[in-house]
């Protein structure tokens, strides 16, 4: 059997897109606290982080140009792009046929891996079905634009030879930021739209903290977490190895809770409605060595006194 290897030096160039996000920024922040040196891949200038080590890099990442430019000399490529709420068709283009046009560039420039923050909405989390792992079922054609192009990303990425590639699939993300989706727009949909405060208590509330999220892809774009032959102990050389992502358990009732007490609005939970009660396993993360640091009682302390 072939011992587990290391695919990026000590120093590494890695190249992020979507750095003006809040994955993207805060997987920028780690890395420049590890001294990697970042080229930071965003739409519109003076977005990306000011973070020492790190370069602006201006333009469409599936854009041949701009990618021969930031892939040159690379040691791998960490991807968060996902027009979410834009329609389908754009979806469709900008992750679904640009992430994989990426992909191609990055192993024809020689990068040794492509890290692909996915998502856990890929599976099909239907009320009564079990605990998700990275083997379990997918979303089908039926499920929301953006679980469908996710899925359909992955699975383009996973048509891509040459290179070692990483699905990391996080449930909801929580952590501070302008474009948090869990800790500002979501929180602002509850205030504004009753009907997302009715829901079964019971449910399953998959989470993450960013800055766990982002520790994980971190350890993956700089070699932390080995390459070899076995998924239980690091991606599959050459292969593509998804990798679920999520913090403890937490309901329902737990977020919404706590943004209803933090906005002052009234909840309305009904337990006789369908509600999937499984868990995201996280297995394959911890057997890379990956733990959260995050509890669920600092991530809701943090996302109530944000609101």
């Amino acid at each position: 059997m072939t011992s587990p290897t290391a695919v990026v030096p000590a120093s590494p160039v890695v190249v992020v897109t979507g750095a003006n996000g809040l994955v993207g920024a805060r997987v920028c922040a780690a890395l420049a606290e590890r001294g990697a040196t970042v080229r930071a891949v965003v739409r519109r200038a003076g977005t990306a982080p000011e973070l020492p080590g790190l370069t602006e890099h201006v333009g469409d990442f599936a854009d041949a140009d701009l990618a021969a430019e930031v892939l040159v000399g690379a040691d791998a490529v960490v991807t968060t792009v996902h027009p979410m709420g834009s329609d389908r068709a754009t979806q469709e283009q900008v992750a679904v046929v640009g992430t994989p046009l990426l992909a191609r560039a990055a192993r024809d420039a020689g990068v040794a891996r492509f890290v692909h923050v996915s998502t856990c909405a890929v599976y099909d989390r239907s009320p009564g079905l079990g605990d998700v792992a990275e083997t379990s079922a997918l979303v089908g054609d039926d499920g929301d634009v953006y679980a469908v192009t996710k899925r359909d990303t992955d699975a383009a990425l996973a048509e891509v030879e040459g290179i070692t590639r990483v699905l990391v699939r996080p449930p909801a993300i929580l952590g501070p930021g302008e474009t948090s989706v869990w800790n500002v727009l979501r929180p602002a949909a509850i205030r504004d739209d009753e009907r997302l405060r009715r829901a079964n208590a019971a449910g399953t509330f998959a989470w993450v903290h960013v800055d766990d999220l982002a520790g994980l892809v971190t350890d993956l774009a700089t070699g932390r977490v080995l390459s070899g032959p076995d998924v239980a102990t690091g991606p599959v050389v050459d292969g593509c190895t998804a990798v679920n992502v999520a913090g403890s358990p937490a309901t329902v009732a737990d977020y919404v809770g706590t943004v209803a007490q933090a906005l002052g609005v009234p909840t309305d939970f009904d337990n006789d409605l369908p509600a999937w009660t499984g868990q995201i396993l996280t297995d394959r993360a911890r057997g890379w060595g990956w733990t959260p640091a995050v509890t669920l009682d600092n991530a809701l302390a943090e996302l109530a006194a944000g609101l």
